[in-house]
């Protein structure tokens, strides 16, 4: 039986909750994040970033594409609480729920009571935006790699269905860019060999895939062709929560690194809530513009599960490090976990 994997992508999702919180905002380009010169834009609206405002820009470039910008500070108590929310709506379509982040999620809707992943999708869709205001995209389709491939196809507040009929003419005319496992360097190695779009990749043998990639150009080769084998992975299947991040440009700059270990922070926090779980061990992992793994651990004595505390201890796990080399690729995650009941019953 055909698997049926849909993967749930919000829209702009901080800048939306302030616009659901305040219809003032609604139709304004709204950027949240820092509000210092040194912070960096978290998210904005599509309003914004017609101005070519992104996330992980710094606010004080935002502020000169888009001085009419609303800038507002995160409130991530906020946009955990209505997460929480959006993510009790998925239990009911399934139990089979891979949170990627505080507003990212795949669901394997296989053997749930929808017939479809389209009749799935809105009924997801129908339900966010009557119960809490905001709108969402999703991507249909038999595995993850195509299902969040699809999620980007039509944003904001789309659907896009991707069939094994669709394989692979669907994907012969994108950038390879777009293909999960390709990296910046990789990309920019590939287009140098005259190799652009997955057309031209799609026609290498593939020998190639593993002399240029190793074992994950094996994964490219299947992802090209429509296979993707990995599976939606509940948390009670994982050993750790974590999130990691190939950098655009390789940097030394730990100013930056914290940017990242921050952002990350947030959406473990956010992981752990929905699931009442707390961890006692963080690693912090990166890697060098040679390729060379690092990673650091830490135990604590106590649980933890705050965004605050999980970004203490990556900082300072971070800052005990002596970088000689510019990092290309930088991840947190959380480990040694145990249900969070317990510790709430004691408040009471």
């Amino acid at each position: 039986m055909e698997k049926i994997i849909i993967h749930v992508d919000m829209d702009a999702f901080f800048a939306s909750v302030e616009e659901r919180d305040n219809p003032n905002l609604i139709g304004k380009p709204v950027i949240v994040g820092g509000v210092g010169e040194r912070g960096v834009v978290s998210t904005c609206s599509y309003e914004a970033r017609k101005y070519g405002v992104h996330s992980a820009m710094p606010i004080f470039m935002a502020r000169s594409i888009c001085p009419m910008g609303v800038f507002l500070p995160g409130r991530y108590w906020r946009y955990t609480e209505i997460s929480n929310e959006i993510f009790k709506i998925f239990k009911e379509v399934t139990d089979i729920i891979e949170p990627l982040s505080i507003d990212e999620a795949f669901l394997d809707i296989t053997n749930s009571r929808f017939k479809t992943g389209e009749e799935a999708g809105l009924y997801i869709k129908n339900r966010v935006r009557k119960e809490l205001g905001l709108t969402l995209s999703i991507g249909v389709s038999y595995n993850k790699f195509l299902a969040k491939l699809s999620s980007e196809w039509n944003k904001p507040n789309g659907m896009m269905v991707i069939t094994s009929e669709m394989i692979p003419d669907i994907l012969l005319p994108l950038s390879i860019s777009k293909i999960f496992g390709i990296g910046k360097k990789s990309v920019e190695r590939l287009n140098n060999m005259g190799i652009f779009i997955v057309k031209d990749l799609y026609e290498q043998p593939k020998g190639f895939f593993y002399e240029f990639m190793g074992k994950l150009g094996l994964e490219v080769y299947d992802r090209i062709r429509g296979i993707d084998n990995r599976q939606v992975e509940t948390f009670r299947e994982r050993k750790s929560v974590g999130k990691e991040r190939t950098l655009k440009l390789d940097t030394i700059d730990k100013e930056e690194l914290l940017i990242y270990i921050s952002e990350f922070s947030r959406d473990i926090s956010a992981i752990l809530r929905t699931k009442d779980i707390l961890g006692k061990t963080v690693t912090l992992k990166y890697k060098t513009a040679n390729f060379e793994s690092h990673t650091r651990s830490k135990t604590l004595n106590n649980y933890i599960g705050t965004f605050e505390e999980i970004f203490k201890v990556s900082t300072e796990l971070l800052e005990s490090e002596d970088l000689d080399e510019e990092v290309r690729l930088i991840g947190v995650s959380i480990s040694s976990f145990k249900e969070d009941r317990i510790e709430q019953l004691k408040l009471f």
